[in-house]
């Protein structure tokens, strides 16, 4: 099975993300943050975990680029757990066991989306917020043609 990792590949995350994510956290899209914004919203480092941003499932962070790594069943179930208690805390869902699918569901879509890489591709995340919502694209790096120069993103919190 696989999934991706937060990466830093350098400093970036530090300054662009109002909360970065360290480097080796499991990630997921996370685009269910976004779902009640506006334009108002995207302000700032706001703007930038919006725009580009990743969300680990551990600490809640965003990073700009993951790369895509085995996990064992034990772990993607401590996931599945710790993203649940996540929607409880933070996003208003009744209890776990409502929770729980939701959880599911979000980290099986990361599956989906990783397995047809290889190890180590970095991917990146793409967001604009369309008449109709947050729409997400993602673009893929293999492994053998990454570069630091290639993923060098360089953005503004104004």
């Amino acid at each position: 099975m696989k999934l991706a990792r937060t990466l830093q590949l350098d400093i970036s995350d530090e300054n662009v993300f109002e909360k970065p994510a360290p480097s080796g956290e499991w990630a997921i899209p996370g685009g269910f943050e976004f779902s009640n914004w506006t334009e108002a919203n995207l302000r700032g480092k706001a703007r930038q975990a919006f725009s580009n941003g990743w969300y680990s499932i551990e600490s809640g962070g965003r990073a700009s680029f993951v790369g895509v790594c085995n996990i064992t069943n034990a772990e993607l179930e401590q996931l599945r757990t710790i993203l649940a208690q996540t929607f409880v805390d933070h996003y208003g869902a009744p209890d776990l066991e409502a929770a729980y699918p939701v959880a599911c569901e979000e980290i099986n879509q990361m599956h989906s989306m990783c397995e047809d890489f290889e190890d180590n591709t970095l991917l990146m995340i793409s967001r604009t917020m369309t008449e109709l919502g947050v729409e997400e694209t993602y673009r893929s790096q293999a492994p053998q043609d990454a570069s630091l120069e290639a993923f060098a993103v360089h953005g503004s919190v104004d």
